[in-house]
């Protein structure tokens, strides 16, 4: 029996609608289409019966439909049609050389999967194991709490399983699972981390020390940042996509979420061979 499958799609590009309708074609020859999905679309789609969603657009779009399906448990095939490709790890021409692999009657589908972070925004004053957070979100790339207008240093007190370490001044902090630790966490002095390892890191953005160093914890560490110090545009941003507005007092409590969400393997793809060839890991500079 075929795979029943699930279409999502970023309409908002032009490249893809423009391949959108070979691609259709191609895929109805090889599983059956349950359903279309715009990417951008608020809903969740029916999921009942999905084995897989197949998702054209690149890293962003498809950071953004994990969070969306993790609850559903439907793994992501992503096709990269974007700049980099790190998360998506087909290509149009990778999936066409391996199609028989994946969608083959019976075959077993390559999959690896990976921790997302859960981020919860509790009002000062309010007791965490008593009252609602205010807010809840989820990231699968990090959770970042930056200074915003007017751009003064804020101030971010952290505790690791309820043990006081030193304060954060600066222009923020990172917060990231394996595989964003490759994004803004690398950018600003973390660790690039394997994604087959379950962890978090902890990231200064601009610290005003030169002794406050990048972390490594374990997911099961309760880390809690308060905001001592904030301006009127402390934000935390969640994958780039999803803004929290923040004020002095608050207390954000950062976790593991007790899912985790599931991509389809490229068999062809090495993570440190991508690392290299994509992100130009340790290469020398250019000669003239």
């Amino acid at each position: 029996m075929p795979r029943r499958v699930l279409l999502v799609a970023n309409h908002d590009r032009p490249e893809i609608r423009a391949v959108l309708p070979e691609f259709r074609q191609w895929l109805l020859q090889r599983a059956t289409i349950a359903g279309e999905f715009e990417a951008m679309a608020r809903e969740t789609p029916p999921t009942a019966g999905i084995d897989l969603a197949v998702v054209l657009g690149g890293d962003g779009t498809l950071l953004s439909q994990a969070r969306r399906f993790v609850p559903h448990g439907i793994p992501l095939l992503g096709v990269n049609l974007g700049r980099l490709g790190f998360i998506a790890e087909f290509d149009m021409a990778d999936l066409f050389r391996v199609s028989e692999a994946l969608f083959a009657e019976g075959a077993d589908l390559p999959l690896h999967s990976h921790m997302l972070i859960e981020a919860h925004i509790f009002s000062e004053g309010a007791d965490r194991r008593r009252d609602a957070p205010r807010e809840r979100h989820l990231a699968l790339n990090d959770c970042v709490i930056t200074s915003g207008p007017p751009f003064r240093m804020i101030e971010l007190f952290l505790t690791l399983d309820g043990e006081p370490t030193p304060s954060v001044h600066g222009d923020g902090l990172i917060i990231s699972t394996p595989i964003g630790s490759t994004a803004y966490s690398v950018s600003s002095g973390g660790s690039i981390i394997e994604p087959r390892l379950d962890c978090f890191a902890i990231t200064p953005i601009a610290a005003h020390s030169l002794a406050f160093r990048p972390l490594i914890i374990s997911p099961q560490t309760e880390l809690v940042v308060t905001l001592e110090r904030a301006n009127a545009g402390t934000t935390m941003v969640l994958d780039g996509q999803v803004f929290a507005a923040l004020r002095a007092g608050d207390r954000v409590l950062i976790r593991k979420h007790e899912r985790r969400v599931a991509f389809v393997a490229n068999p062809g793809n090495n993570y440190w061979r991508t690392l290299t060839r994509k992100m130009h890991w340790a290469a020398p500079p250019a000669s003239k």
